[in-house]
């Protein structure tokens, strides 16, 4: 398939995202705030506030891009659950509501069946938690359909509530071997698939609604492919772009996952595993704990938190290698992989009267990063890593992220789920630069931190 231009479209649990590309080269970019309602437990959105966010942000395209497209596809977030109640609530992966259903639910032999047949942790996150929860409390009608945000996109572009498989392997409801909701687990829940949208594959294509078309200014009557998820995507394009099946993004939350072609599954370690298309699965593990538990940091510790990641470099020279016996645990926000411990709390261990505000903030870094090498041993053990993400804008945390796991990281300017997307579905030629940037491990500083890690969170 040969396409002229691609809109993608990449709706998040923050911010929707949308990139204009062509022949490889972003047209245009832009992106939009998401508000996220709810409490400690409850986290969700509105769905017709997003959809009119996406709206404007799409009549924000110059109109003589817009009037070019030939094609839309979507990267959404995974695990989102929207009951059909007309409320349009779109919960999301960090609603907590199921956390006590689910950790009963744990103690069960179906618990590693279950995952077993979806490559879905068990953990509250998980669309196959919340309805768990949902059915246990009687919240909603028992003939209710479930939908999520691919769902509301597809419904809102083509008419058709649907969802791909890369999303719906996310759920916990979907067989990764047969492609297909798992019956056995809908019985569980007492759930048919009737109530649940239509599968379809990642690169699905269908035609846009008229009124859409006429909305937007697109003349060329774009196709519209389904797309997949934004954890899958991201991965995929760091491998497109990078040739690495190992991949580290560290946004606000993290993950670490591996581009794969069979599926890879620990009982233990609940890491994930997702489809991604035919001959493609995505494995990997996440963690809640990113730039968000140093953007916790900034705000508490720095002394002008907009200039600190412009200091780290400095405050990295200035401080010693295991911030002077400092350590922090950063699970501020519990964690997931891997531990799926939503009670799990952080903090400072070994505090003395001799150290120093920047050993502390030393020691937040260094503990996000002795975190996150857990899921690199569990994912992608000894395996060069493509990373990306905000927190590697900063090239002393790249090097320093290298130092801690041992092993060459190369940082993938084209990481996006959008690029990811337009990967997928037009598979360009690229040429894979050998002048990137690579961040190569100090042996000495790796060493100390083999050393560090090994009793860090004892």
């Amino acid at each position: 398939m040969i396409l002229s231009v691609f809109l993608g479209i990449d709706v998040g649990t923050t911010a929707i995202k949308l990139g204009v590309i062509q022949k490889n080269e972003l047209l245009y970019s832009g992106e939009l705030p998401l508000q996220t309602y709810g409490d400690d437990q409850i986290k969700y959105q509105n769905g017709t506030e997003l959809l009119t966010i996406l709206q404007a942000g799409i009549l924000a395209i110059p109109e003589k891009i817009r009037q070019q497209v030939t094609l839309i596809s979507f990267s959404t977030a995974m695990h989102s659950i929207m009951p059909a109640d007309g409320r349009n609530q779109l919960f999301l992966w960090s609603d907590l509501q199921a956390a006590e259903s689910i950790e009963g639910f744990k103690q069960t032999d179906l618990a590693s069946h279950f995952y077993e047949i979806s490559g879905t942790p068990i953990h509250a996150m998980s669309t196959f938690a919340k309805l768990l929860y949902f059915q246990e409390s009687t919240s909603y009608p028992k003939d209710i359909h479930w939908y999520g945000i691919k769902e509301l996109l597809m419904e809102y572009f083509t008419g058709k509530p649907i969802i791909d498989y890369a999303t719906a392997s996310a759920t916990g409801l979907f067989d990764l071997r047969e492609k297909q909701w798992s019956g056995e687990i809908l019985d569980f829940l007492g759930i048919k698939e009737e109530q649940l949208a239509e599968l379809a594959d990642t690169n699905q294509e269908y035609r846009m609604l008229p009124n859409r078309c006429d909305l937007f200014g697109f003349s060329n009557n774009p196709h519209v492919v389904i797309g997949a998820s934004d954890g899958t995507l991201a991965a995929y394009a760091s491998y497109y772009s990078t040739g690495r099946t190992a991949s580290l993004t560290i946004g606000t939350s993290a993950a670490v996952r591996q581009t794969t072609k069979t599926i890879q599954l620990d009982q233990k370690k609940q890491n994930f595993c997702y489809y991604l298309k035919e001959d493609l699965l995505i494995s990997g593990a996440p963690s809640n704990n990113g730039g968000v538990i140093l953007a916790w940091a900034a705000n508490h510790f720095a002394g002008n938190p907009a200039k600190f990641y412009e200091r780290i470099p400095e405050l990295l020279a200035e401080t010693e290698v295991g911030a002077n016996g400092l350590r922090f645990w950063p699970y501020l926000n519990g964690e997931r992989a891997p531990y799926w411990n939503n009670d799990l709390k952080g903090g400072f261990y070994d505090l003395t009267l001799q150290h120093t505000k920047n050993d502390m903030l030393r020691s937040v870094i260094e503990g996000v990063l002795l975190n996150i090498r857990q899921l690199v041993e569990l994912v992608a053990k000894d395996q060069e890593l493509s990373v990306s993400g905000g927190f590697f804008q900063t090239a002393a945390l790249g090097q320093l992220a290298a130092d801690v796991f041992g092993v060459k990281c190369y940082y993938a300017q084209q990481n996006e789920p959008i690029f990811g997307l337009y990967y997928l579905l037009e598979q360009p030629k690229l040429t894979i630069e050998e002048s990137q940037q690579v961040f190569i491990p100090d042996p000495i500083k790796h060493a100390a931190y083999k050393q560090i890690a090994q009793d860090y969170f004892n």
